[in-house]
C-alpha cells in the first residue's frame, strides 16, 4: 500500500508487500525489505535498509535504519 504525497527517489528498492504510509519520504539508494511498514510522515535516510517497522513522524537512518529524532 502506498499513502497519498509519499516520494520515492531514484534507485529506491521496495520488496514484497510494503505500507507506507501519507507524506513518506525515501532517499536515494534506499531499500525497504518485505512485510515493513512505515508510519505517516517519516524520513528514510538515502542508502538506508529498512529492516524493521518505522512509527509515524520521525527521520530513520543507516544499515540497518534506526531512528534518531522526530520530524
Amino acid at each position: 500500500m502506498l499513502g497519498d504525497y509519499v516520494s520515492i527517489n531514484p534507485g529506491v528498492t521496495v520488496s514484497g508487500v510494503c505500507r507506507i504510509g501519507r507524506g513518506v519520504t525515501i532517499g536515494s539508494g534506499a531499500t525497504v525489505l518485505d512485510q515493513i511498514t512505515i508510519g505517516e510522515g517519516s524520513v528514510i535516510g538515502a542508502g538506508s535498509v529498512v529492516t524493521k517497522d518505522i512509527p509515524p513522524g520521525v527521520v530513520a537512518y543507516g544499515v540497518p535504519a534506526k531512528v534518531v529524532r522526530p520530524c
